[in-house]
């Protein structure tokens, strides 16, 4: 298992987290998705996954979800 930690922005509410969860989770290998919501500001998403993921998968699924992939 392997936790990486994403900045994502845009974010401002708990349903903006479910909604960035859910995408998050629906990618291979995801076993749980934990958000420090900071609104208005950049949140850490903390993904934990049976192996490291491929970061356009993350973005796309973030963008999916309506918010945007700080650069990291």
């Amino acid at each position: 298992m392997t936790t990486t930690t994403y900045s994502v922005s845009g974010m401002t509410c708990a349903h903006c987290t479910s909604a960035v969860t859910d995408e998050l989770s629906k990618l291979a290998g995801v076993q749980e998705v934990k958000i420090d919501l900071v609104a208005g500001g950049t949140s850490a998403v903390h993904v934990t996954s049976e192996a490291g993921l491929d970061e356009a998968a993350v973005r796309e699924a973030v963008d999916e979800a309506g918010y945007e992939l700080a650069a990291s």
